[in-house]
């Protein structure tokens, strides 16, 4: 038996590897974990090769650039651990087993193109999981998105002294640094405003970076509903408030409606959504405090509005008479898929 044939009956002799890698921070947000899981390049390349075929420890390692034995046996622990992956026998020699992607496994593979595909529209420079050049922009991303601060600006311009004032989860000098690694990453751009203080923007790139999230969003949701971070009311505010200014609608457009998302039953505060004011075809305001529903409406469980606006099903969704809402649920899709 070769050297190779014994590296590949670990896992059947009853010695547990011990877990290796990262598969991101279990008090993560919503979304965030997959993402962050993602962005570590040898389990992108890990998850790319089983995408092909079911393979063995040594041909695995062949297939993702020969990294270390142990480095890559902890990195396929911690993707089996949160359930990506899995191991079975094979039929060609006794005690091996393959490694082979579970369903999650598949689903974040199509998480990792529409990743990539957002990656690869940066505004400084394409980016790659594959070869690391990634992982500080998805990492400033989650960083912006876990601390509210794309929240907040994607609203309205704001100064670091703003953010301070409405943050209080974080330190003065906590935002600088996120803020800084959010600039560099092409997420945010300062912008004119009279006054002492520079007040910075989100960029329509970071907007169009909540497309990724909602697809990791929904594929933890399939798969790790036990052990994923719910989606709350600030999760869904953040994205409706980034989003919707991609959104284009006939120029003969005007109006309002709301979209709301059924509250999680543990929420005492209720409902959630957004009143939407469309100006001539594009999104003139969007405003979290929508009041009473009116007869233009879009409402559903949060798992059909990730199933509505990430696949573009917009019958998982309940909407009222007027028209407004269906439109705007539709364009939602398709400016969030074309990055």
């Amino acid at each position: 038996m070769t050297s190779a044939d014994r590296s590949d009956q670990e896992g059947v002799s009853g010695v547990i590897e011990p877990p290796g890698g990262e598969v991101g921070d279990p008090g993560l947000g919503a979304g965030l974990r997959v993402l962050t899981v993602l962005s570590t390049p040898l389990n992108f390349l890990v998850l790319r090769a089983l995408g092909e075929r079911p393979m063995r420890l040594a041909e695995l390692r062949r297939a993702t650039g020969l990294p270390a034995q142990t480095t890559l046996r902890g990195h396929l622990a911690s993707l089996i651990e949160i359930g990506a992956l899995s191991k079975r026998p094979t039929s060609q020699m006794p005690y091996a087993v393959e490694n082979e992607l579970t369903e999650m496994g598949h689903e974040m593979l199509v998480v990792a193109d529409r990743l990539e595909a957002w990656l690869g529209a940066a505004p400084e420079a394409p980016s790659s999981l594959a070869d690391g050049s990634a992982r500080g922009i998805v990492k400033a991303f989650v960083d912006g998105w876990g601390s509210t601060m794309l929240r907040g600006l994607g609203g309205s311009p704001m100064s670091l002294t703003e953010l301070d004032r409405g943050i209080a989860e974080l330190s003065y000098p906590a935002l600088e640094r996120r803020l800084s690694s959010m600039r560099m990453a092409g997420l945010v751009e300062a912008c004119e405003r009279p006054g002492a203080s520079t007040p910075y923007t989100v960029t329509e790139w970071a907007r169009r970076g909540v497309g990724p999230l909602v697809a990791s969003g929904r594929c933890e949701r399939l798969y790790m509903r036990d052990r994923g971070a719910p989606i709350t009311r600030e999760d869904i505010e953040a994205a409706f408030m980034l989003s919707l200014p991609l959104v284009g609608l006939p120029d003969a457009t005007s109006g309002s409606c709301q979209l709301e998302v059924e509250a999680d039953p543990a929420d005492a505060r209720g409902q959630v959504g957004v009143r939407v004011t469309v100006e001539r075809g594009r999104v003139a305001s969007c405003d979290t405090d929508p009041g009473p529903t009116g007869d233009d409406f879009a409402s559903g469980p949060a798992e059909n509005w990730l199933d509505a606006v990430n696949g573009g099903r917009a019958e998982a969704l309940s909407f009222g008479a007027g028209k407004m809402a269906v439109g705007l649920v539709l364009a939602l899709h398709t400016a969030l898929a074309a990055v």
